[in-house]
């Protein structure tokens, strides 16, 4: 991805943020500069990764397969400094845009239609070769207990949510027509580097082609505050 398209992506996640009346904490809205001179104090946000999060899935194409996340709280599984054992994020689903199928070895989640459009969840029971299998999903969506077919669609309306358990694949896209959605996770630790399992071998973080500064540091970016090196 350029920077250019990252940088427009989070200008306009900024409108719709503040269009749904969901506030971001004040590091959304640092610098670059902001963030060298902040270090030492934000510490747990760089090495978290928390933050800004923008993924292609390694397809250039974010309109059609991407998603862009908002990380707001996390932990570090095995760490006395980070022991949270919970993790926090909030993403906008455009209509049609794709998540791809997967599930994660770890992390239970609830994902959580926090308003605009509908969220539209397909799921399938991992066999034991990592395949689709054809059981039954028993999955809990708003505390009621639910079973569901393999391959079957949830809507999730604004206010409803589903509590995703491990080894369940999952993809999600927003229905076409109902607008963007915005899509709350709350979860045990998250992981991102190790945790998911992609049905088809995808590509997490994007490659950057630099055409221009960046308007906000997403979590990849931050190695190189990390590093104190100089940004042309």
């Amino acid at each position: 991805m350029t920077r250019s398209k990252i940088n427009q992506i989070i200008k306009e996640s900024i409108q719709f943020f503040e269009k749904m009346n969901f506030m971001l904490p004040p590091f959304a809205h640092f610098s670059k500069n902001d963030w060298v001179e902040n270090i030492s104090r934000y510490k747990e946000i760089l090495d978290l990764q928390l933050g800004w999060d923008i993924t292609d899935f390694g397809h250039d194409n974010f309109e059609e397969e991407g998603l862009l996340l908002f990380t707001l709280r996390n932990g570090r599984l095995g760490d006395s400094v980070y022991s949270k054992s919970y993790a926090e994020k909030i993403m906008i689903v455009q209509e049609n845009q794709y998540t791809p199928m997967h599930y994660h070895w770890v992390k239970m989640e609830d994902i959580i239609n926090r308003g605009g459009g509908n969220l539209l969840i397909k799921f399938y029971m991992a066999d034991e070769n990592d395949q689709f299998s054809p059981e039954n999903i028993v999955l809990s969506i708003d505390g009621s207990e639910t079973v569901i077919t393999a391959g079957e669609t949830v809507s999730l309306k604004p206010g409803e949510s589903v509590t995703i358990p491990r080894k369940v694949f999952h993809t999600f896209w927003g229905e076409e027509g109902k607008g963007p959605v915005l899509v709350g996770e709350v979860s045990m630790v998250n992981d991102d580097s190790s945790d998911n399992n992609f049905f088809k071998a995808v590509g997490r973080f994007p490659k950057i082609e630099e055409n221009e500064q960046p308007y906000r540091l997403i979590g990849s970016d931050y190695s190189h505050i990390l590093a104190m090196e100089s940004w042309s």
